[in-house]
């Protein structure tokens, strides 16, 4: 028999997005918060920049909207956008009084008024990035989960891995709503049921689906695929964010190079050591993700270049190491000396800007069943996302959700009976070796099919490609004995499959989505929303 758990809230992901959700709900309330490795094991804690808001009288929240209205290239959903920076600034404060220490200006160090230092990145009009040095994630992350240990109400569990949502439907009830989910025990390799009168998935983005990613090895899209099969939309998935600048280095994995760098006056530099980015855009550095990603991109296919270059060292090392000291030590320990010598870069895959289709409470198509941070497509980001607004995201949609649950949770329909996992007819593989290939053939042909620069042919060579391999790993699912592996792999490949139905879908390039057959924008945006066969089966949408 299988173990089976039940709470008042189940959230799905402990990272920024699901510990602000476990901390905004009400302390009489049982909620499990599971993270499939260690707490901090999200992207949180690797988010180097800072939290975008306005918070200086020079600013202005028509500013932010704009900035942001402008990144996302007109798809937008406005409404969100300005929820989001009305809200920024009451989120922001709601971490300070959680203890995270941001960094002060000059004058609060040395005993003046207290006030925190804003720095500016490429897209924002103004100083408006609240951080802590260039280590914001992993301050947050570490003082929301010292937070969350000190509340009773709070169940951490870790090494769960999330298998499936369970629906009313699926349990062949009247009505659709999600009661909880089915999870893996890493530790006992057994399968656990949990319920819960409301259920938030948290669980981050689905960069891994790409070879080289700045992402932890945790963003496998495991809430995004999960909450399509239980029949949620999913929405804009062609946009997937490359980050301009990750060190390039032959032996160590991929490290995130601050958007803030530029922010603070850092070049980009060819090998030869001449500025580019002005012949691409007339901020030059400071433009937005996409604009550089792919100036950066066409500069390195069209000189056969390994990398190009992030220059900082114009400026006093004292301040580079005062403003960057994680990266100016993480390069350090490589034999690379930021205060005197350039940054070698490339692009790599950073941030899902699609996801679950949410309303501002982050409700997704399902009763009882919340989306909130890089899991859900809440209109904020559109076709390219503003750099840090996905904290910021993060917090408002988390603290709204709460807010809504809060009021709808006593009213929630029973929990029923859940039946136990049943894995009497399936038997231990002896070929995992072809988990481990499928995975690498996956990520291998979205990085090259499906990547920066996109074309029809492609496209469909990836389709045709993952279409095969989906039907190998579900022959798989069906017939062994499921692992983290498995399970990571079969989320991956739906997740490959959204983005590449909805790229062919998009007949024209805007944002993060460029494509040499269509390179022009059409005189209108509209969302690329994918529906499953179960949602037009219920005539939901």
């Amino acid at each position: 028999m299988s173990e089976h758990l039940t709470y008042d809230v189940l959230i799905i992901g402990s990272g920024a997005a699901g510990l602000t959700l476990a901390l905004s709900l009400p302390e009489h309330w049982q909620i499990a918060v599971i993270s499939k490795e260690r707490l901090d094991s999200g992207s949180t804690r690797w988010a180097q920049g800072g939290v975008a808001g306005v918070l200086d009288e020079t600013d202005s929240i028509d500013a932010h909207v704009n900035d942001t209205l402008v990144a996302g290239a007109g798809l937008c959903t406005e409404s969100a956008v300005r929820f989001t920076v009305e809200n920024s600034a009451s989120a922001i404060q709601w971490l300070i009084d959680m203890g995270v220490p941001f960094t002060l200006d000059g004058i609060a160090e040395q005993g003046g008024d207290h006030r925190y230092h804003l720095t500016r990145e490429g897209g924002h009009s103004a100083r408006r990035i609240i951080h802590a040095a260039d280590a914001t994630g992993l301050a947050i992350s570490a003082t929301l989960i010292e937070r969350a240990k000190e509340r009773p109400n709070l169940h951490l569990l870790h090494q769960y891995i999330a298998v499936d949502l369970i629906t009313r439907d699926k349990l062949g009830l009247d009505g659709q709503g999600c009661v909880g989910a089915y999870f893996l025990d890493k530790t006992t390799q057994q399968v656990v049921s949990i319920t819960a009168r409301a259920t938030a998935l948290a669980t981050g983005g689905a960069s891994k689906v790409y070879l080289y990613t700045t992402n932890p090895d945790t963003a496998s899209g495991d809430g995004i695929a999960m909450a399509w099969r239980a029949g949620c939309r999913v929405a804009n998935m062609e946009f997937n964010q490359f980050h301009p600048t990750c060190l390039y280095h032959p032996v160590t994995s991929p490290f995130l190079i601050s958007e803030a760098v530029r922010g603070e006056g850092g070049k980009l530099l060819l090998p030869n050591g001449e500025r580019f980015m002005d012949e691409f855009d007339a901020r030059g550095e400071l433009a937005p993700r996409d604009i550089v990603a792919r100036a950066i991109d066409h500069e390195m296919k069209r000189l056969g270049a390994d990398c190009l270059y992030l220059d900082i060292s114009h400026k006093p090392a004292e301040f580079i190491t005062q403003h960057f000291p994680t990266i100016h030590e993480h390069c350090l320990q490589l034999g690379i000396d930021i205060t005197k010598e350039p940054i070698p870069i490339v692009p790599a895959s950073h941030y899902t800007c699609g996801g679950v289709v949410t309303d501002n409470f982050g409700r997704t198509d399902i009763q009882g069943l919340y989306a909130v941070g890089e899991t859900a497509c809440t209109g904020l980001h559109g076709a390219n996302r503003l750099a840090s607004n996905s904290l910021l995201e993060c917090l408002v949609y988390a603290r709204s959700a709460a807010a809504h649950i809060n009021e709808m949770l006593d009213s929630a329909k029973p929990i029923p009976d859940v039946p136990p996992w049943d894995a009497s007819l399936v038997t231990d593989s002896d070929e995992d070796v072809v988990i481990s290939h499928n995975w690498e053939e996956l990520r291998r042909f979205m990085w090259d099919y499906v990547g920066i620069v996109r074309t029809t042919k492609r496209l469909l060579r990836a389709q045709h490609r993952a279409q095969l391999l989906r039907q190998e790993i579900q022959e798989f699912y069906r017939n062994y004995r499921i692992t983290a592996d498995l399970l990571e792999l079969r989320n991956l490949v739906d997740v490959a499959d959204i983005i590449i139905r909805s790229a062919l879908t998009r007949k024209e390039s805007r944002g993060l989505h460029y494509s040499r057959d269509y390179p022009d924008a059409l005189p209108r945006a509209f969302d690329t929303v994918m529906t499953t066969k179960r949602q037009n089966e219920l005539g939901e949408l």
